[in-house]
C-alpha cells in the first residue's frame, strides 16, 4: 500500500463524516430503528427489478433469462429476507417479549441447540419442510444463550464506532448484508467499499439504504485494493468485515513486503483491529447410499448440479467436491443423471475474473475432463490425487470433482467422508449431505454423528448450505478455530438476525425435504414444497423469486395464489 500514490481525500471525508455521525447512531432508540427498516424494506421492493437486471446484464444475459433467477435470490429477495429477520426480532423487543421463544432452545446431551427457523408463520408456509437449527458451543447453557440474544437492545448497547466493509464482487446482496449486520447487530456505522467487479450496484445500494447515507450513517466508496487497504489502516475506522479470500485478510493483516512472512511467523500483525471475515473454501456434497428411486436421483442430481452451477460456480460456498460411495450401485446413476442436467442448461459464460486461468488449471490437471454446454462446465468424474487441484484449490467456476471413497456400510462409509471432508478440504464454510429418509431413520447413529462431526460453519441436510446465507435468522461464518495466522474460511459470524453471541455460536445446521411435494409421502419426509425455486432447473423460478421478493417486503394474503400458483408449475 502506498497512500502517496491514492487520492485519499474523499476517504478521509468518508470516515470523518461516519465518525461524526456514529454517536447519533448510537441514540437512535428502537421504534425508530425498526421504522427505518420498515422503509428500506419499500426501498427494497421499488428497486428490486432494478437490481436484478443490473446484475443479470453484467454477467452477460438478459433479465428475463431463466438465469436471472439467480439475480432476484442472490439480490433483492435475499436483502428483503434479511431485513425483514431483524425487523420479527426487534418487534418482539419493541413489545417487551424475549428474542428467543423459551422453547426454541434447549440442552440436549450436554449441548445446547437453538431452533432458528422458521421463526415465522410465513416462514412455515413458504419454506415448508425447512428448518435450521443453531448449535452453540460446548458448555454454553440454555439460560446464557436466551440471556445473550439480541443483546444490544437488552440494556446491553455496544459502543458507537465506525465500521469498514469491504464488498464481495460476486453475489450482489453480500455487502448490502454485511452493512444490516453491522448496524443493526454491533452498532456500528459503515464505509462500505464496493468491489470493483460489481462496483455498479453502488447506485442501487445507495437507494435502499438512502435514509442512513444521508444521516451520515453509511457511506459507499469505490476503489480497489489500495484504497480498501488505506481505510483497513485509517486511525478512525474501529472494525473491518471482509467477505473475499484468505490474500485479501492476509494482505491486510500481514503486508504484502518481504516482511509479511515474518511477521506472520511471529505474530505481529500490521493491523490490530476487531477483524471479521468470510473468505470461502471448497465445500463438499457428501451422498449416503440409500434407497433412492429413478425420481430420486434426477432431483438430486438438480440439487447438486445447482449447488456448483448457481453463478457459474462463482460462490464461496460451491459445492466443488462431490463425496460418493464408491461400491454403491448408486453412484453410476447419480453421475449419469449430473450429465443430463449438466448437458440440458442453457447455455452462459463464466464472468468473475480469473475464472479462465483457473479452468484451465483444472483442464491442465484433467486433460479428459468431461466438458459440457458451452465447453466451460466440466466434470472430473474420479479425483484421485491427494494434491489435485480439484482438493487443494477454490477454483471459484464451472468445475465439479467426484470423489469416490470406500465404505461397505452406511456407517463406514461416512466415517470416511466426514474424515475426508475434515481433513483433506480446505475451509469450513459448509456442507452438505444428502441421505435417503429410510437411511436415517435404519443408520441414525451413523447419520448424527456425522452431522455432529462435519467440522463446517453450516451444514445442510438434504439442503445446499448455501441457504444458510439467504435466511437471515442463520448465522454465517466459518467453523470455529480460524486464527489470523491460519485464517482459513474466516472469523466471525454475520446474518445473525437473533444477534446469538458470536463467541457462543458453533455451527448452523439446515434441513429440507428430501423429495419435493407431494414425493414426500413416498419416501417418509411430507412436506408442501416443491422442486425449490433456486434449483437451476426450476422452469418458473424467474416469476416465483419476483413474486417472492414483493411478498417478503409486504406480506399479504393476497398475493399468496399467484406465488403458490408459479412455484408449483417449477
Amino acid at each position: 500500500m502506498n497512500p502517496s500514490a491514492l487520492d485519499t481525500s474523499c476517504l478521509d471525508r468518508a470516515v470523518a463524516e461516519l465518525r461524526g455521525s456514529a454517536a447519533s447512531w448510537s441514540a437512535v432508540p428502537l421504534t425508530e430503528r425498526i421504522a427505518l427498516l420498515e422503509r428500506l424494506l419499500r426501498r427494497v421492493d421499488s428497486g428490486a427489478a432494478e437490481l436484478a437486471a443490473a446484475g443479470a446484464r453484467a454477467k452477460g444475459y438478459a433479465p428475463d433469462s431463466p438465469w436471472a433467477a439467480e439475480d432476484w435470490i442472490g439480490g433483492p429477495w435475499a436483502l428483503a429476507q434479511n431485513a425483514a429477520a431483524y425487523l420479527h426480532v426487534l418487534r418482539r423487543v419493541a413489545a417487551g417479549r424475549e428474542p428467543l421463544e423459551a422453547k426454541t432452545v434447549r440442552e440436549t446431551a450436554g449441548r445446547t441447540r437453538v431452533d432458528v427457523f422458521p421463526a415465522t408463520g410465513w416462514d412455515r408456509l413458504l419454506l415448508n419442510g425447512f428448518s435450521a437449527q443453531v448449535w452453540m458451543r460446548p458448555g454454553v447453557t440454555a439460560d446464557e444463550t436466551r440471556d445473550r440474544a439480541a443483546g444490544p437492545y437488552r440494556g446491553r448497547p455496544e459502543p458507537s464506532a465506525v465500521a469498514l466493509v469491504l464488498g464481495a464482487g460476486n453475489v450482489a446482496s453480500i455487502t448490502a448484508l454485511d452493512i444490516l449486520h453491522k448496524l443493526y447487530a454491533e452498532g456500528q456505522v459503515v464505509v462500505a467499499k464496493m468491489n470493483p467487479v460489481n462496483a455498479y450496484l453502488r447506485p442501487h445500494f445507495e437507494h435502499v439504504f438512502a435514509e442512513f447515507v444521508t444521516r451520515g450513517w453509511v457511506c459507499f466508496v469505490d476503489g480497489g485494493a489500495a484504497e480498501g487497504g488505506y481505510l483497513a489502516h485509517h486511525e478512525d475506522v474501529d472494525a473491518i468485515h471482509v467477505t473475499g479470500s484468505d490474500r485479501t485478510h492476509d494482505a491486510i493483516v500481514w503486508g504484502t513486503d518481504e516482511d509479511a512472512g515474518r511477521r506472520r511467523l511471529e505474530d505481529r500483525p500490521l493491523i490490530g483491529k476487531p477483524f471479521s471475515s468470510e473468505l470461502g473454501g471448497i465445500s463438499p456434497c457428501v451422498v449416503a447410499p440409500g434407497p433412492w428411486s429413478d425420481a430420486d436421483f434426477r432431483f438430486q442430481a438438480e440439487h447438486i448440479v445447482t449447488s456448483k452451477m448457481n453463478n457459474s460456480g462463482h460462490n464461496c460456498i460451491a459445492g466443488q467436491i462431490l463425496v460418493v460411495p464408491r461400491d454403491w450401485d448408486g453412484t453410476e446413476k447419480l453421475l449419469n443423471e449430473i450429465r443430463r442436467v449438466l448437458r440440458a442448461l442453457p447455455s452462459r459464460a463464466d464472468y468473475y475474473p480469473g475464472a479462465r486461468e483457473r479452468l484451465d488449471a483444472v483442464l491442465a490437471a484433467h486433460p479428459r475432463a468431461e466438458r459440457y454446454g458451452d465447453g466451460c462446465r466440466f466434470l472430473v468424474p474420479d479425483v484421485t490425487d491427494p494434491d489435485d487441484v480439484l482438493v487443494t484449490d477454490e477454483v471459484f467456476a464451472s468445475a465439479l470433482g467426484v470423489v469416490r471413497l470406500p465404505g461397505a456400510t452406511t456407517a463406514t462409509f461416512l466415517r470416511n467422508a466426514v474424515d475426508f471432508a475434515n481433513d483433506r478440504l480446505p475451509g469450513t464454510l459448509g456442507a452438505t449431505l444428502i441421505v435417503h429418509p429410510r437411511t436415517a431413520r435404519q443408520d441414525r447413529a451413523a447419520v448424527d454423528a456425522a452431522v455432529a462431526d462435519l467440522r463446517y460453519g453450516t451444514l445442510g441436510v438434504n439442503c445446499w448450505s448455501a441457504v444458510g446465507f439467504l435466511l437471515g435468522f442463520t448465522p454465517w461464518g466459518a467453523f470455529p478455530g480460524h486464527t489470523r495466522q491460519d485464517i482459513g474460511s474466516g472469523v466471525g459470524f454475520v446474518h445473525n438476525a437473533f444477534m446469538l453471541r458470536g463467541e457462543d455460536i458453533e455451527k448452523t445446521v439446515l434441513r429440507a425435504p428430501f423429495t419435493p411435494a407431494p414425493r414426500g409421502l413416498v419416501t417418509g419426509d411430507p412436506s408442501l414444497s416443491p422442486r425449490p425455486p433456486y434449483f437451476v432447473t426450476n422452469r418458473t423460478a424467474l416469476t416465483t423469486v419476483e413474486r417472492l421478493t414483493r411478498f417478503t417486503t409486504a406480506p399479504s394474503p393476497l398475493r399468496l395464489p399467484a406465488l403458490f400458483a408459479s412455484a408449483l408449475r417449477g
